[in-house]
């Protein structure tokens, strides 16, 4: 077969003609130009490609062409303002090395589409290792901090970001920093080789072993921090605010010129970042609590009009309330911050837990901890470090309200309260989460050694892409009441609008 890799952007084939897409292994046979050389590792390559004019094109109802009118919303390259000179990847000498991903390969965002009508999608770079990098690894100096509240797979990404830095890159010079972003600059804590002996393990562990914060963020200390270092990677595990501080310290090197990328990782336990297929610990997240419920089911069925509540995380979006749920199917009452409720009147939640007692004899509630925010006292609501508002807490207000108002009514109940909360978040990742955190740490890497810089590694689609940060940190996710998600824990639980 004709080896067509000599183009200077490393695709594999000439990016100009015309092509159709496709990874079926029933037309692999048929095509006349594969990309790479293992066919068992196909689903890893850029899509098989043939040209359209070809008869079997006939089959396929839509043709995806690009827009030249359009912006191409791309992650920022270092080559945009400093000198940058291009090498061949290590990658290309290992026989075990991943394909390699066309430059200019990119995944849809809206895959829904209509038999009749034209369709319009964005579009974001594939993830992946490129044959050509930006950086001569062994002139690579990394940083990796973690910041925010916990989560699971927090270690595990740190630990694979740190392997394939050192393993497919050969980096030798990879840096923990402690306690978030306030660690760049605070004398007392200390910045540490990382080595592969004390990260081989983390992976088994909850929490972060660099430690994390909220706040501490100072635009010009850490620039000033990663300059003293001589770092030229650093790798930002956090949240949407996280990410809002990532993007100033980006902007800031970019005015210095500097030759250092900045590259987020999305973490937030409520699933609430806007874009991702789902963020990591959120599985777990989900399998955690559904033992928590498991827990209240037991107490409540085993008292006389017994109830279990459970306060799930979950400040802006009900994701995990929402997933505990169906994933239990023993709830009867599901709240979330999306969806009012009232406590009183004959719509209200007290006239409906008095139902469920004198029909079944017990009820399960799962309540998220933004929810019933309206009816909760103002002046107790707080700011973390962070600037996030904390309000009363809703679980243990619910708790109160609930065994008042059965006292008035002086009806026997027994209430049985758990909030897993800081269980949930501190446990380690699951299966689930373990896999996708060391895609998302490889990848992270890859892009990094491509050159870019201010940019995010998520799942779109079932495929990770390289996100530039201002897209992912404008505002979080919140269900969809209007979904079929939604009506699915409705008709789960079968509550009714309690308002």
């Amino acid at each position: 077969m004709e080896d067509e890799r000599g183009s200077e952007d490393g695709s594999t084939m000439v990016e100009s003609a015309e092509m159709k897409r496709t990874d079926t292994m029933e037309l692999l046979k048929k095509l006349k130009v594969t990309v790479g050389k293992d066919a068992a590792s196909i689903h890893d390559h850029p899509k098989i490609k043939t040209l359209i004019s070809e008869e079997e094109v006939a089959m396929y109802s839509k043709t995806i062409c690009s827009n030249p009118n359009a912006h191409f919303n791309e992650p920022s390259k270092l080559s945009d303002w400093c000198d940058v000179s291009v090498t061949r990847s290590p990658l290309a000498e290992d026989k075990k090395s991943a394909s390699f991903i066309s430059p200019n390969e990119t995944i849809l965002v809206d895959v829904i589409s209509h038999t009749k009508h034209t369709t319009v999608s964005r579009e974001f770079l594939r993830a992946g290792p490129r044959e050509l990098i930006a950086m001569d690894p062994r002139h690579v100096k990394a940083a990796i901090v973690t910041c925010g509240g916990l989560c699971p797979g927090l270690n595990t990404v740190v630990r694979e970001v740190f392997m394939a830095l050192k393993n497919l890159y050969g980096v030798e010079q990879i840096y923990g920093i402690p306690y978030g972003y306030k660690g760049f600059y605070e004398p007392d804590l200390e910045i540490r080789l990382l080595t592969e002996e004390f990260v081989s393990d983390i992976h088994h562990e909850g929490g972060s072993v660099l430690g994390s914060s909220r706040g501490g963020h100072n635009t010009k200390m850490i620039c000033d921090a990663i300059v003293d270092f001589e770092f030229n990677q650093v790798y930002i595990i956090g949240g949407d605010g996280t990410h809002r501080g990532a993007i100033k310290i980006y902007e800031e090197l970019k005015s210095r010129k500097l030759k250092a990328s900045i590259i987020g990782i999305p973490k937030t336990i409520d699933n609430d970042i806007a874009l991702i297929d789902r963020s990591f610990g959120f599985d777990t997240a989900v399998e955690e609590a559904q033992r928590a419920i498991d827990s209240a089911k037991t107490e409540a069925i085993s008292a006389f009009n017994g109830i279990g509540l459970v306060k799930l995380m979950g400040r802006h979006s009900g994701y995990i309330a929402m997933f505990s749920t169906l994933a239990s199917r023993d709830v009867d009452v599901c709240l979330i911050p999306e969806v009012k409720f009232v406590l009183e009147g004959p719509n209200g939640l007290f006239a409906y837990l008095e139902k469920l007692l004198h029909q079944k004899g017990h009820a399960v509630i799962v309540v998220a901890e933004g929810a019933g925010e309206e009816l909760l006292d103002q002046s107790q609501m707080t700011r973390d470090a962070s600037g996030n508002v904390k309000s009363q807490d809703v679980g243990l207000w619910l708790k109160d309200q609930i065994l008042n108002h059965f006292k008035t009514t002086k009806e026997d109940m027994t209430l049985k309260y758990i909030d897993p909360t800081y269980m949930i978040r501190t446990v380690a990742a699951n299966a689930s989460d373990n896999l996708y955190c060391g895609v998302l740490g490889q990848n992270a890497v890859h892009g990094a050694f491509a050159g870019l810089s201010g940019f995010t590694v998520g799942l779109i689609n079932t495929y990770y892409v390289y996100i530039p940060m201002g897209e992912i940190s404008v505002g979080r996710m919140k269900v969809d009441v209007h979904s079929r998600m939604w009506h699915r824990v409705i008709s789960t639980t079968r509550q009714p609008q309690l308002y």
